[in-house]
């Protein structure tokens, strides 16, 4: 998640309540302890206290924070560790993609996939990650901003982009891959798919077959470190789809009110944030 601070110099942590619940969530998968919501919470806040010098003023960035759960007890065979890690630990960013807010371009990848039915495609865990990084390495090394991935039974629905997940907007309608067990349900992908409804958007969550984006007025992806992103092409089998990219955004709209809430220039009357003191 990320902390930002305010205007007036309050700090903000966005929707930590529903990190905690997502590595509650994922740690059963993977058949760890783990800490209490509010445990979970309280150590997020008293490192982000400590480390408050290093939050950026308004608008030059955000105090990004990675709680992590690990294995550290010792063992050799296949089984869960005897003991655990539990740390938090932050670091000042800006933009995540070298394009900044830039269209990103993005490579559909059919030799690889980022997981399958069954697995752990929707546990934020290493295992969620480290599959990507050969398809992440060939598309940068062609140009491209980042990977988006093929369902691995049919390779024919969209699934997500290597760090985020992925929406298309046709007219008033915004559709997204549901979370099916091999896409990863983001905070911030929930909380935009409230917002575009606040918004009179009709959202949609279901298969969206690849041969969709050929129709579809504007592409953008979501996530933490992201924020919300516009895609500007999508190559796929060596034709490059292009979106709009210029002029009224429906990306931009909804990612004017996500900062606003996550930086207190818009009222929280949702319950999203929470102050540090």
């Amino acid at each position: 998640m990320k902390a930002n601070r305010t205007q007036d110099g309050r700090i903000l942590l966005f929707r930590a309540d529903q990190n905690a619940g997502r590595m509650r969530h994922g740690a059963e998968r993977m058949c760890m302890p783990s800490p209490s919501i509010d445990q979970f919470i309280d150590a997020v806040k008293e490192t982000v206290s400590a480390n408050k010098r290093w939050i950026p003023p308004p608008g030059k960035g955000s105090l990004y924070v990675r709680p992590m759960l690990l294995g550290t007890g010792p063992i050799l065979g296949l089984a869960p560790a005897p003991e655990y890690t539990f740390l938090v630990y932050v670091s000042p960013v800006g933009y995540y993609f070298k394009e900044g807010t830039a269209p990103l371009n993005l490579y559909i990848e059919e030799e690889y996939v980022r997981a399958s039915p069954g697995g752990a495609g929707g546990v934020k865990s290493i295992t969620n990650y480290a599959p990507v990084m050969k398809a992440i390495a060939k598309a940068k090394d062609r140009g491209f901003s980042d990977v988006l991935y093929l369902d691995a039974i049919n390779k024919k629905y969209l699934e997500e982009v290597s760090s985020c997940n992925i929406f298309i907007v046709k007219g008033n309608v915004i559709s997204t891959p549901a979370t099916n067990g091999t896409i990863l349900e983001g905070v911030t992908r929930k909380s935009i798919i409230e917002i575009a409804k606040d918004h009179g958007y009709q959202v949609e969550e279901r298969p969206v077959a690849v041969d969709e984006l050929v129709d579809a007025d504007e592409v953008f992806c979501t996530g933490t470190a992201v924020g919300v992103a516009l895609v500007g092409s999508i190559t796929y089998r060596n034709k490059r789809i292009e979106f709009r990219s210029e002029g009224r955004l429906v990306c931009q709209q909804l990612y004017s009110t996500l900062v606003g809430l996550q930086t207190g220039r818009i009222e929280d009357k949702k319950g999203w944030t929470l102050e540090i003191n």
